[in-house]
């Protein structure tokens, strides 16, 4: 009988600065976005990064179902742009893909409107870390890599203001401490 792998995810890292959590399995990986997704508040910005195919849309979508958002949830990279409204009192999110603007300025960015839409909204990122502060600052870099010992990682850090990094590693924490009933 093969053993299961983990289906919670593994905490590595756990300090003032940066949280390193091992996603082992697809619903490590849904369980750990949920639980982010629960702790986000309008006018959260959370930056995505990693290697292409990492898992950056697989890890919204985990996220966006668990606020409740039916439908169809892709990847922006050629619209850009997708809201994503879920169940009644769920933050509404915001998944953009800013890989095509790599090399874009700030007035390219601000002409996305994303600033403004951070206001009523929670801002999910792909590719976001070069323009954090044409954002609006105040960012949150998830970097996922893939990991030949853990199957996949994720690294939670504050960009530049660690406010909502502290609120968001607290919820994370106690969703730690508390984990579901299998």
């Amino acid at each position: 009988m093969t053993p299961r792998r983990d289906t919670e995810p593994r905490w590595l890292v756990d300090h003032a600065e940066r949280i390193q959590l091992a996603l082992g399995t697809r619903r490590a990986t849904t369980r750990l976005a949920r639980r982010l997704g629960a702790a986000l508040a309008e006018g959260d910005l959370i930056v995505l990064s990693g290697g292409l195919g990492v898992g950056k849309t697989f890890f919204v979508r985990a996220l966006a179902r668990g606020q409740g958002v039916t439908g169809r949830i892709t990847s922006p990279s050629y619209a850009l742009v997708h809201h994503l409204e879920g169940r009644a009192g769920a933050v509404p999110l915001v998944h953009a893909d800013l890989y095509r603007l790599e090399h874009a300025g700030p007035a390219a960015i601000h002409e996305l409107g994303l600033h403004e839409l951070r206001e009523t909204a929670a801002l999910l990122v792909e590719w976001g870390r070069p323009h954090h502060e044409a954002l609006g600052g105040r960012a949150i870099e998830l970097r996922l890599a893939h990991d030949g010992e853990h199957g996949r990682t994720v690294d939670l850090m504050p960009l530049d203001d660690r406010t909502r990094f502290d609120d968001i590693a607290r919820c994370l924490r106690a969703a730690r401490a508390n984990p579901p009933s299998r």
